[in-house]
């Protein structure tokens, strides 16, 4: 005799709670994950304030040498690095990371994920294996900046840096990355999304929502200001000055070599030192890149970082004249000549493939929710001895490097288990 078949509904009902108990799940693992946006400077500021970072002795107090002079200095190994969304940053990360590798640094690294709870302020209890007093030489990772706690790590000479991009440009790039995870982006219909929104974005945006940073003045936002700002209150240029004063060299996305050159004339580094590939560069979108009117609206809607990036793009200017325009064009030659030979040495194929077609899991970049978009590379199988590690290094993607550098990414990583097994 055949046992009773189970009525339809009664399976479906089943599968309902079971879905509804896994969702439920994901959603506590999430909250834990991630913090409250709108936590203020005052519930993040650490405790042990006054127990600032007192090293035994500070590295000799190099003077740094003004661009274009002559004379010795020695490698700068103290450094803080705001690392911005969608800004190449995270090739910068790797030119640290391989830095402070070689030089055996120590990093603050975040404690249990990639970044340091952002969307929140940064607050130096949030570094993995904090106590108060310790010093730090690199610290690197995302973060919503707050000067006087990431100060309270660093010896007082270290050098202050960040990469700043194109506004509109860079929303372009944040729309596409982070939309999935921007739950006012999901009524928008399923074609050109990003024309959609920029054509009336008053009708979808909410400054209140749920990862609604991620789509208006993001710069402003990770550099630890009010990214709702009006943009002709007065607060806003003294926001710009303010990072003027912080920060040593702001870097630009679109002259990212000229801003290498830069760096390492500032740090005195060697050219080996800020050798780099492009690393979590999207694939080239199916939808064309903004111009014409959609740019000057997605500029318009971006105003505060607009502001911002025309100052410092200004001031670069004045830095790379300062520096010497032919001094630089040789520079900046030698460094792509090099990249270029690194290239033939470590690429197999030469070029940047899709996920689908990277070969090593440990190769493989961290991906948006919902597509794979980013791309990755594949390793030679046969390198001299003299390049294999420095090849390695150079292509290791950001969690991978992370986790190799002793980083404690357990949230990360069972974040990274569970979309592999819905796969997400």
């Amino acid at each position: 005799m055949l046992p009773p078949q189970k009525k339809p509904w009664e399976s479906m009902a089943k599968g309902l709670v079971l879905g509804a108990l896994f969702t439920s799940f994901l959603l506590l693992v999430y909250s834990y994950a991630v913090p409250p946006l709108h936590a203020g400077l005052a519930s993040t500021r650490t405790p042990e304030a006054a127990a600032s970072c007192s090293p035994p002795a500070l590295e000799p107090e190099a003077v740094i040498r003004a661009n274009g002079s002559a004379g010795e200095c020695q490698p700068r190994r103290n450094i803080v690095f705001l690392k911005t969304h969608k800004t190449a940053s995270s090739t910068l990360l790797n030119i640290l990371f391989r830095f402070g590798q070689k030089h055996r640094l120590k990093f603050a690294f975040p404690n249990g994920r990639n970044d340091f709870d952002y969307p929140t302020f940064f607050a130096r209890s949030l570094v993995q294996d904090y106590r108060p007093g310790a010093c730090f030489n690199i610290i690197c990772n995302h973060m919503r900046f707050h000067y006087d706690e990431v100060r309270g790590l660093v010896p007082t000479n270290a050098i202050f840096i960040t990469v700043l991009r194109d506004p509109a440009r860079l929303f372009e790039s944040s729309f596409h990355y982070f939309g999935p995870v921007v739950p006012l982006t999901w009524k928008l219909s399923a074609g050109d999304k990003l024309t959609e929104f920029l054509q009336d974005p008053d009708r979808y945006y909410d400054p209140n929502g749920f990862n609604a940073h991620y789509l208006r003045n993001l710069l402003f936002f990770d550099l630890g200001y009010d990214n709702s700002l009006d943009p002709s209150s007065p607060q806003v240029q003294e926001h710009i000055l303010e990072v003027e004063r912080r920060f040593h060299l702001v870097l630009l996305q679109e002259y990212f070599d000229e801003s290498l050159v830069l760096l390492k004339d500032l740090l005195c580094w060697e050219l080996e030192d800020v050798l780099y590939f492009k690393l979590n560069a999207r694939r080239d979108s199916p939808v064309p890149r903004l111009s014409g009117e959609l740019y000057g609206r997605a500029t318009a809607w971006n105003m505060l970082d607009s502001h911002l990036y025309r100052h410092f793009n200004a001031s670069f200017w004045r830095k790379v004249e300062a520096f010497g325009r032919e001094r630089m064009a040789r520079e900046v030659a030698a460094l792509r000549h090099a990249n270029e030979r690194m290239r033939t040495i470590c690429i197999d194929g030469g070029h940047a493939v899709d996920a689908a077609a990277i070969q090593d899991e440990a190769m493989q970049p961290w991906q948006p929710l919902g597509t794979k978009s980013i791309l990755g590379y594949n390793l030679k199988k046969s390198i001299g001895q003299r390049h294999a590690q420095l090849c390695r290094r150079m292509l290791t993607p950001e969690i991978q490097y992370l986790m190799d550098l002793g980083a404690n990414l357990w949230v990360t990583k069972l974040w990274k288990f569970i979309r592999d097994f819905l796969r997400w």
